[in-house]
Formats: structure tokens, sequence, C-alpha cells
């Protein structure tokens, strides 16, 4: 696999509101640890929606990886509508801005404002075609939310086309920070 999707839950939707919750930790190391097998065997870029919660997590996690382990990943962006930072408070702004600047790409599918949903899955249609497969953080048990459409989409083409999912739960999240909270105890 060279290519692949990074996306999963939104900030809120996980109940998280600012980057300082403990949880996002586990979630970037979560990621991680799927990621770095697939740069062992090759994976060049990952590309990511860019939006608040498990993407510019994944960006972020992207970031390190390469400045750590594997100089050769790449990080792309790709956003549905120009400029989505625009309307967020200026340390989210802040953050999303220096996560562009060790981007390797960036870009939107329509380089107007939001207008509307066309936008999303023209975005998505395109991530679609220009990756080989998805690392995708949802978990149906927590309640339907938007990445459930995105794995939809997905499992479909893992049947079609042979397109690869790779799943990261909540229960796989949990697990990490029950084993970091035993880990103290000792």
């Amino acid at each position: 696999m060279k290519n692949l999707l990074v996306t999963g839950y939104r900030m809120n939707e996980l109940n998280i509101f600012d980057q300082k919750n403990k949880a996002i930790v586990y979630i970037k190391r979560a990621i991680a640890g799927r990621l770095a097998p697939l740069a062992e065997e090759g994976l060049e870029w990952v590309l990511t929606p860019g939006q608040f919660g498990v993407d510019l997590w994944a960006c972020e996690t992207v970031i390190d990886l390469k400045r750590e382990r594997f100089p050769q990943l790449k990080l792309g962006i790709v956003t549905a509508y120009a400029n989505p930072e625009e309307k967020w408070k200026e340390d989210k702004q802040n953050y999303y801005r220096n996560i562009l600047k060790d981007a390797d790409y960036y870009g939107a599918v329509s380089n107007r404002p939001y207008e509307g949903a066309w936008q999303f899955k023209a975005r998505d249609e395109l991530l679609f075609r220009k990756t080989d497969g998805i690392l995708l953080f949802y978990d149906e048990e927590m309640g339907e939310a938007s990445p459930k459409f995105v794995k939809e989409r997905a499992l479909k083409l893992a049947d079609e086309e042979g397109y690869r999912y790779i799943a990261i739960g909540a229960d796989e999240v949990q697990s990490m920070a029950d084993e970091e909270r035993l880990s103290s105890f000792d």
C-alpha cells in the first residue's frame, strides 16, 4: 500500500473539548501503532480531510513519525472547501496552521468557501480514489457519527476493488489507557 486515508471522529463527537484531554494521547498512539508497520512496508503518503479531531491528531502523528523514524513518509491534507479554519477560535486556527506548515501537500477540492454537502462528497470521492486503503477510528458501539458513512463507503470499496480497511475502535484506545494506568502502579 502506497497511499492511506486516515480519518475518524471529530473532536466533539468524542466529547473532547480541548487539546489537553488525555484521550488524545492514546488515540495518537493507536494511530502510530498502525502507521509504523505500514511505513516499514513502503507506505508513502498519508492523506486526511484535515477536520478537527482524529484527522489532525493523525497529522501530528505522521509528522512525529517522519521526524523520528520514517523521513520518507509524506502528509497530505485535502479539505472540502477553502479555509475551513476561518470560523474557528484563534487557538484552534493556530494549531491548524502549525500542522499545515509541516504538511507536504495541502489543497481544497473546492476553492470556494463552504457552500454545501456536495463539497464533502467531492472531497471524500477524491480521497478514496487517491488511496489504496483507509485507517478509520470508528466504533459503532459509541453510536452513530460522521465516520459511519466513510466506513460504509470503504467497506463497499473493499468488497468491490480490494480497498484495504483498517479499523481502530474505542476498546483498543481504552486498553492502551488501562495498560498505562496499571503499569503506573508497578
